[in-house]
């Protein structure tokens, strides 16, 4: 995904810039046609060398024009090509009727579904696009069901988007396809990096059909993906003269009884990140064991609230909700926390307390994963997954400061500028601790001095690498959160 274009787009929003394309820069709709197709074409070549055959399911609408031209286009190119097509002809878009009238030109035929595919070395998915708003059923549900099952056989190319899925929000609408590759035109989707989307999109490659970039300047996009590129300038070299004293005091309040391994894992985080002193403040059971593997940390036993009152003097940031638990301790550490005032991370048994308490503070960064983000929004887990866009910026409306709703796709948001998607991680990070160390990540940057957006959206971007460098280096299955540690330090240092 490194090649890909941050700027993610609604699907409204990309038909308004095809309408642009079209109607101001007269490049008309069968042009992006001939072009879409092309892409497609030098996708398959460049991915599958081998392939000789061809399946391409296309619908009505003008993914299945954009099908219609790659048949017309692969089989110019010596390939032995199969098309079926689902839906009603007389429902067909002009655009998609005269696509597939130049390929009937050519002699091909154009079969109707039967239940089974034929034999083929790739599928190309050309059937829904991105107007899909509600469920696949009929024979549209009985096709994806199809491709699905010879996936496992073979590869599958979807056209701009994995038909099934919605491109607003990541939703599978009942089935989708399972892509090997989603090959997308114009503008990227939103929905292709969150919620289910990862799940159904395979590798995602794009191509602009060679439209000029001054049309993307006319439109500021829903989201952007997050980059060091673009967020990490202040990972920049630090000065010669630089000490301690400069890089900031993390203060990690949590670690209630049986839970110290938390607070200890944030910490160590926030330390790899680069700030330059992080004090623990805990049960005092807990105190004199959580440095012994780490003496560079300084870990106190606060059992009484009127105890941190002095540790706090001295943060620059704070870290709120690693094992802090759900007792009158916590409650007490927590509600001293926001009362200084001090930039911090609530993450964890903070956000239960939260969600119980609501209050709303401007200086915060809120960490949630869906649950804890279900129990702050008062709704159900589903309810957030179905539309993530939306849960994040209810988050930062109701409860101030930044969002990050944490999963596939993490979102980050501050209620102003395009919301933030990260598409860095993988499933090997779903395991205790991971989000200890997000947590303390972003700590340690708010203790540099960096402001809380930038804080939240390089701490997630660090994060998601680290984990991606565990997986390459050992597999996803057994990863544990302590895997990303030695990764941390080193992606922090890189020089752009």
């Amino acid at each position: 995904m490194l090649n890909l274009p941050h700027d993610l787009y609604t699907a409204e929003q990309t038909r308004e810039l095809e309408r642009i394309i079209i109607e101001q820069h007269n490049i008309s709709a069968a042009k992006l046609m001939s072009r879409a197709g092309a892409a497609a074409l030098s996708s398959i070549k460049n991915h599958w060398r081998q392939a000789e055959r061809l399946l391409i399911i296309c619908g009505t609408g003008n993914n299945g024009g954009d099908g219609f031209e790659l048949a017309r286009q692969a089989l110019a190119n010596d390939y032995r090509v199969s098309i079926i097509q689902v839906g009603d002809e007389a429902k067909m878009s002009p655009e998609s009727t005269a696509a597939r009238d130049a390929l009937l030109i050519t002699g091909a035929e154009v079969q109707r579904f039967n239940e089974k595919l034929p034999s083929t070395d790739i599928i190309v998915d050309a059937l829904l696009g991105t107007g899909l708003d509600r469920e696949c059923s009929g024979e549209y549900k009985a096709v994806i069901t199809a491709i699905n099952k010879a996936a496992r056989r073979v590869p599958v190319l979807s056209l701009d988007i994995p038909s099934g899925l919605q491109a607003d929000t990541g939703s599978a609408l009942g089935v989708a396809v399972k892509a090997t590759i989603t090959l997308s035109f114009i503008g990227l989707h939103k929905g292709l990096f969150t919620g289910d989307g990862p799940n159904y999109c395979g590798t995602v490659c794009f191509d602009s059909l060679q439209i000029p970039s001054a049309i993307y300047k006319e439109f500021t996009p829903i989201a952007r993906r997050v980059s060091l590129e673009e967020d990490g300038s202040r990972l920049a070299p630090r000065e010669r003269t630089g000490h301690k004293g400069l890089y900031g005091h993390l203060l990690i309040i949590g670690g209630d009884h049986g839970m110290p391994g938390a607070a200890r894992v944030a910490a160590e985080a926030g330390a790899r990140v680069g700030a330059g002193l992080i004090s623990i403040a805990t049960r005092a059971a807990h105190s004199p064991m959580l440095n012994q593997a780490r003496p560079e940390l300084m870990c106190y036993g606060v059992e009484d609230v009127n105890d941190l009152e002095t540790l706090i003097q001295r943060a620059n940031a704070l870290t709120v909700g690693p094992g802090l638990g759900q007792s009158e301790w916590g409650e007490a550490l927590f509600q001293k926390a926001i009362e200084s005032n001090l930039p911090m991370v609530v993450d964890a048994d903070a956000l239960n307390m939260l969600s119980k308490n609501p209050q709303r503070y401007d200086n915060w960064i809120l960490t949630p994963h869906p649950g804890e983000a279900a129990r702050l929004l008062g709704c159900s887990s589903a309810e957030i997954q179905a539309d993530r866009f939306i849960a994040v910026d209810e988050l930062q409306k109701r409860y101030g400061g930044i969002a990050v709703l944490k999963g596939s796709g993490t979102l980050i948001s501050n209620g102003e500028t395009p919301t933030r998607l990260s598409t860095w991680g993988n499933p090997g990070m779903g395991s205790g601790g991971m989000g200890d160390v997000l947590a303390g990540v972003i700590g340690g940057l708010l203790a540099q001095g960096f402001p809380l957006m930038e804080a939240a959206c390089v701490g997630v971007t660090l994060h998601g690498m680290a984990g991606d460098k565990a997986a390459e280096q050992d597999g996803e299955r057994g990863m544990l959160a302590m895997d990303l540690i030695p990764h941390l330090r080193h992606l922090s240092n890189l020089i752009f």
